[in-house]
């Protein structure tokens, strides 16, 4: 996870149908998810929570023991964007995108600013409830280069991780969580 809050609900609430899912928060997340109503106490009773607390990602290594088949960012910021298109890994979703690319495991990457024009949720402290975002040119590009990036596919709305995650599923012949508890 990333500190978006475009989708983030959406997001968390497909996590939750995933079977056995794992939560990497980079220094962000951490500090937008209260804004939008979710407590880290909570999200541990679900997940197991890696917050981005060391310089060299530690729980990486889990990708090296192969207990992970899937990275999935989602939602990701433009910043988070543009490091995994231009190879950078200097936070905890970041080195998991770049890692697992180096390993050939799958990565499913839900890009905020994916259109000219972005209509989101506002976190519950602002004043209005929805904000319309007008990404810059390079935001764009970065999502174009992206998609260009060995083992990962770029997905630029709910219904489209759905769909992507679906079909992870099937592939790996899991099924979607039928309980939400």
């Amino acid at each position: 996870m990333t500190g978006s809050g475009h989708y983030l609900e959406e997001s968390m609430a497909l996590a939750a149908r995933l079977p056995n899912v794992d939560l990497f928060l980079s220094g962000a997340a951490d500090e937008v998810l209260p804004l939008y109503g979710m407590r880290l106490e909570l999200l541990r009773e679900r997940y197991r929570v890696f917050r981005d607390k060391s310089a060299s990602s530690v729980p990486v290594g889990r990708l090296y023991a192969e207990a992970y088949h899937t990275v999935v960012i989602a939602p990701a910021t433009s910043n988070t964007v543009a490091k995994c298109a231009f190879g950078l890994s200097d936070t905890l979703p970041t080195n998991m995108f770049a890692q697992a690319g180096k390993l050939g495991v799958p990565s499913l990457v839900f890009a905020c600013d994916t259109e000219p024009v972005v209509i989101t949720k506002a976190p519950r402290s602002h004043a209005t409830e929805w904000l319309t975002l007008r990404p810059r040119g390079i935001e764009l590009e970065n999502v174009e280069r992206l998609k260009r990036i060995d083992h990962c596919q770029v997905l630029s709305s709910p219904a489209e991780l759905e769909a992507a995650l679906d079909a992870r599923l099937k592939a790996l012949k899991l099924a979607w969580n039928t309980s939400s508890s």
